[in-house]
C-alpha cells in the first residue's frame, strides 16, 4: 500500500463510520485522492462503504451491517444525546426526552426515524396509543457508544440545527 492509502485505512480503523467529506478534511488530502485510495481499498477488501442519510461512511470489515449502520447514525450528537437519555432512564416518554434535552420534538422524530430504522430504539404503544422509548439492543449499543466520539464539525451541525430548531418550535 502507498502511504496515503495507509493514512487513509488506519484513520478509518481507529475511526469507524466516518464520512467521506471528512476522511478529507482530517487528512488534509483532495477528494480525487481519497476517492481513488478508497476504491483501491474496497478492491483490496480493506474497506467497506454504507452510504446512508446523504452521507457515505466507511468501515474496516470486522463491523456486521447491524454495526455499521448503528455507527453511522451515532456519530451524529443528537442521535448520540437521546439514545444516552433513554439508556439512562430507561423506558422513556418523547416529550420527557425533549425536555430533558431541550430538543424540539420535530428534532426528537427526525433523529427517533434514524434510530428505529438502525433498531437502536423502538417505539412501544401502550393501550392508549401513548408512545415509550426503549433501548433496542443496550449491550451492545452501550459497546458502540464507548467507541464513537463524533467530530467537531459534526457536533457543530447539530448544535446549529437544535438551535435552529429550537427557536422555529418557540415561534410557533
Amino acid at each position: 500500500m502507498t502511504h496515503q492509502r495507509d493514512r487513509i485505512h488506519e484513520y478509518i480503523a481507529t475511526h469507524p463510520g466516518e464520512h467521506f467529506n471528512a476522511l478529507t478534511r482530517r487528512l488534509d488530502l483532495a477528494p480525487g485522492q481519497v476517492q481513488y485510495h478508497l476504491k483501491k481499498l474496497q478492491a483490496q477488501g480493506s474497506v467497506v462503504e454504507l452510504p446512508l442519510y446523504g452521507r457515505t461512511h466507511y468501515y474496516t470489515p470486522g463491523y456486521d451491517a447491524w454495526e455499521r449502520g448503528a455507527i453511522a447514525v451515532l456519530r451524529r450528537e443528537t442521535a448520540r444525546d437521546i439514545l444516552f437519555c433513554v439508556l439512562e432512564q430507561g423506558p422513556s416518554r418523547p416529550d420527557a426526552v425533549t425536555e430533558s434535552l431541550e430538543i424540539a420534538r420535530g428534532t426528537l422524530e427526525w433523529h427517533l426515524n434514524h434510530l428505529t430504522e438502525q433498531n437502536l430504539i423502538e417505539k412501544h404503544r401502550d393501550t392508549n396509543n401513548h408512545v415509550t422509548l426503549v433501548p433496542a439492543k443496550p449491550t451492545e449499543t452501550t459497546r458502540l457508544l464507548e467507541e464513537i466520539t463524533p467530530s467537531l464539525s459534526d457536533r457543530m451541525i447539530d448544535r446549529f440545527t437544535r438551535l435552529v430548531d429550537n427557536l422555529l418550535a418557540e415561534e410557533s
